[in-house]
């Protein structure tokens, strides 16, 4: 992209430039090179992406690859209802309204102490959850809480890395008796939440507590986790619907749960993305801002995400954005195939952090490396509650942080760097609601624009089909080495060895990698000699 003129800049900024009152949210596009008519030329796309796009909000099926709660082939993907609940076909919105009532209802008696935990009130709450059953209530808590003014400290368990879970169990030593549990798992069977749950069970029980009557689940209805909690008698369960999908359930129970138990205004929250959904089914492509959102990515990424996304929010309450963006984009967006079924290889990479933080890390090379990129500023006008002191002579903190998003995006731009700004008036429950809500339908317009199904996600159920082949090759390992453990001389052997003996020959490497993890965590194999992984021998111990 060429720079222009001042004027000419200024008249493009005029041209392109959409402000939306409600809810609060402004979006820039004229430092994208596209060429006057770029958007005349997007036309018969942009119809069909919004055919597509009400086709979905009227209960289509749209994810072919799994089945609804009937065991039909096929879901509808329904995140737009929950903010709308009028839009949903029966019996949908009843129960949508049910859930944000039971929500409420026990945010308040868990507030006021009427439900509290075996030492007292709840004065913090753990969320067990992976992907979006974590990312979406993580980046709102960070965004929106304050420790002065949050009723609940939200803490979260998102992996099932056991040193992780040491260190969280070590922040609350002495605190399992204040703390309520919400475990997060559609399905019931997420093996990292599964994971995180059973870790937390066994501290309740060393702790001498009760789990159930400090846990929550947020599930299926009928599920193996919802008949587990029914069962075991858990203080309440929320449901997730088989037609909301894990990277745009923020406005679920996923979310509003955990968001009013920390005292955010959820109403407000679900209001913000309301308002965003209404401004966003405008039909008209230049002044939809998720559409225009959408087209610049087309342009910049050439349609095949050719140029990564780079998400810079200059406001510390939006550094979780960009973590929460990647899976929400590249979940939905990296897909191998159209809705074809022709290999197409699709995508749009994202990364990010925060400014003026970047302007310290990964700036320079944007400004004057590679050109594979184009960069997401996200700006918030009002900077703090209350009045700011003066750093230097008429000149506050807040000044220098405006200055810096000003100055960098200048600086990119005349190295050819192409940017877009998205401005909301503050940072607040309403904002945020609108922020998730243009960046969901964002995705779904892109989306249609390259003729990929973004509801589905084949690529991540292939990796725990492959994880758990690992896990039973560990098991048949174990069993292995149990028999051979209690013999009369030593059981040595090389990684090829044992896997020769297993009947997996081609799988040697995954054997090497199975018999260090066992080894390292003193789990029955010890290293006994050779400095290569070829000549490596272990010994059952």
């Amino acid at each position: 992209m060429s720079c222009v003129s001042s004027t000419e800049l200024w008249n493009r900024y005029l041209r392109y430039y959409l402000e939306f009152p409600d809810p609060g949210l402004a979006l820039d596009i004229s430092r994208v090179g596209f060429p006057s008519d770029y958007l005349d030329q997007l036309q018969p796309m942009w119809e069909q992406a919004c055919s597509d796009m009400r086709a979905l909000e009227a209960g289509a099926k749209a994810n072919p690859d799994e089945r609804d709660a009937q065991g039909q082939p096929g879901r509808m993907v329904g995140h737009y209802w929950l903010r709308a609940p009028e839009l949903a076909p029966q019996p949908w919105a009843a129960q949508i309204r049910s859930a944000q009532d039971q929500i409420k209802q026990f945010a308040q008696q868990v507030h006021s102490g009427q439900i509290r935990g075996a030492a007292g009130p709840f004065r913090q709450f753990l969320l067990i959850g992976i992907g979006g059953s974590a990312l979406g209530p993580q980046f709102v808590a960070h965004a929106l809480g304050h420790p002065k003014s949050d009723k609940l400290e939200p803490l979260f368990l998102d992996n099932t890395d056991p040193d992780g879970i040491d260190r969280l169990l070590a922040r609350l030593e002495g605190r399992l008796g204040h703390t309520l549990v919400i475990v997060v798992s559609k399905s019931g069977e997420t093996k990292e939440t599964s994971n995180g749950m059973v870790e937390m069970q066994r501290a309740y029980q060393q702790a001498g507590l009760n789990f159930a009557q400090h846990a929550v689940a947020v599930t299926q209805p009928s599920s193996r986790l919802d008949q587990q909690a029914a069962q075991q008698g858990w203080l309440a369960r929320f449901p997730i619907w088989d037609w909301v999908g894990g990277r745009t359930s923020e406005t679920s129970a996923v979310g509003l749960l955990p968001a009013a138990l920390q005292g955010l205004d959820i109403d407000e929250l679900l209001a913000g993305a309301r308002a965003c959904d209404r401004i966003t089914r405008a039909p008209e492509l230049a002044r939809n801002p998720a559409g225009l959102l959408a087209a610049m990515w087309y342009y910049l990424g050439e349609g095949r995400g050719a140029k990564d996304m780079v998400v810079i929010p200059y406001k510390d309450r939006l550094e979780l954005l960009a973590r929460y963006l990647q899976q929400l984009v590249m979940e939905s967006l990296g897909k191998e195939k159209d809705r074809q079924g022709r290999i197409v290889h699709q995508g749009l990479s994202v990364y990010g952090n925060k400014g003026s933080t970047d302007q310290h890390a990964y700036v320079q090379q944007l400004r004057d490396g590679l050109a594979n990129f184009f960069v997401v500023f996200i700006v918030a006008r009002r900077q703090r509650q209350g009045p700011s002191p003066e750093v230097e002579p008429g000149v506050t903190s807040g000044d220098y942080l405006h200055g810096f998003w000003l100055g960098t995006r200048q600086a990119l731009y005349a190295k050819g760097r192409q940017s877009i700004t998205i401005t909301v008036p503050e940072v607040s429950a309403r904002t945020v609601g609108g922020l998730i809500a243009l960046f969901e339908r964002a995705v779904g317009f892109y989306a249609s624009f390259i003729n990929i199904n973004a509801y589905h996600q084949p690529g991540v159920q292939a990796g725990k089909l492959a994880a758990e082949a690992v896990l039973d090759l560990q098991k048949r390992l174990a069993n292995h080495l149990a028999q051979r453990r209690n013999a009369s001389t030593p059981y040595q052997f090389t990684a090829a060895e044992l896997a020769q003996a297993l009947g997996v020959l081609d799988q040697v490497e995954t054997v090497w990698h199975l018999c260090r993890h066992l080894a390292a965590n003193q789990r029955g194999l010890k290293v006994v000699a050779g400095a290569s992984p070829a000549d490596m021998r272990f010994e059952a111990c």
